[in-house]
This record gives C-alpha cells, sequence and structure tokens, in this order.
C-alpha cells in the first residue's frame, strides 16, 4: 500500500472519504514527561507557582485535540464525540505518563487527535515545570490502540 497523502503526481492531497460508512471510532495514544524526582513531587503535591499542571495539561489535550485538523495540513477536521486525558506520576521512573483517548463516529480515525492531545498535555506540562526543571525531556509518544473503520482493532501496545 503507498502513501495515501499524495496524488499521482507526487502533490500532497487531502484523502477523500466521502464514500466510506460512517463507524464508531476510538484511538488511545501515549507519551511521557521525565523530569527530576524533586518536580515530581511538586507536581503531585500541587506546590508549582503556575497551579495545577495536570488539570491545566488535560485542558490543553482537549483542547488540541479539537484543534488537531489546523494544526496537521492534511488532517480531516472531525466532529469528537469525546477525549479523555489521564497521567500517571510514576516516581520509579521520575516521569509522568500520558495517555489520550479520542473517539468519534465519522469517516475517518481519531489517530492523529489522540497524538495531538499527548503531545501538547505533554508540553503543557513541560511549559508549567521548566522553571524548576530544565532538563526534562518529552518522550515515547505513540499510538497504542485504535478501532473501528475497515481495519478493525489494532493494539500495538496492550495497557498499562
Amino acid at each position: 500500500m503507498g502513501l495515501t497523502h499524495f496524488d499521482a503526481a507526487g502533490r500532497a492531497r487531502m484523502v477523500e472519504v466521502g464514500s466510506k460508512p460512517d463507524t464508531a471510532r476510538e484511538a488511545v495514544a501515549r507519551g511521557q514527561v521525565n523530569m527530576q524526582p524533586a518536580t515530581l513531587a511538586l507536581i503531585k503535591e500541587g506546590r508549582l507557582a503556575k497551579g495545577d499542571v495536570l488539570a491545566v495539561a488535560e485542558l490543553a489535550g482537549i483542547m488540541a485535540a479539537k484543534k488537531t485538523s489546523e494544526l496537521i495540513p492534511l488532517c480531516h477536521p472531525l466532529s469528537l464525540t469525546g477525549v479523555d486525558l489521564s497521567f500517571d506520576l510514576d516516581e520509579a521512573e521520575s516521569a509522568v505518563h500520558v495517555s489520550a483517548t479520542a473517539r468519534t463516529t465519522g469517516k475517518t480515525g481519531t489517530e492523529m487527535e489522540a497524538l495531538t492531545a499527548v503531545c501538547v498535555a505533554a508540553l503543557t506540562i513541560y511549559d508549567m515545570c521548566k522553571a524548576v526543571d530544565r532538563g526534562m525531556s518529552i518522550q515515547r509518544v505513540r499510538l497504542v490502540r485504535k478501532s473501528g473503520g475497515k481495519s478493525g482493532t489494532i493494539v500495538l501496545e496492550q495497557a498499562g
């Protein structure tokens, strides 16, 4: 199967999805923000000067999912039916694990919305903590599951 975002002449194009049936679709993406243990403790205790890091990151991720087609040039605008973010504070890895689930009923999937939500939530955590930890890194952003459409359910990574 070739790349779908290029026509026969090699020009970028938005894929035509009009003839595809509407189906329930869902995608789950994950990523993490690695940081110093002291930074993770500040997040956990709610003691960062900018406020509740995870609450702001959750809102940022939801807003980003809704704006995905404005950020990714050939991404279709979707009517999302739900976006959920969750955060796991991992003291052993000194990281915040970010997970996003995006859902719609439509002609194309929500992978890009879930990935965008994870990226922007992670960037928000970075932004809110950078004054106390310049060495943070955003890592392992990936799609872990998608369902709906012609390809059905694809599991790339088990829940965890």
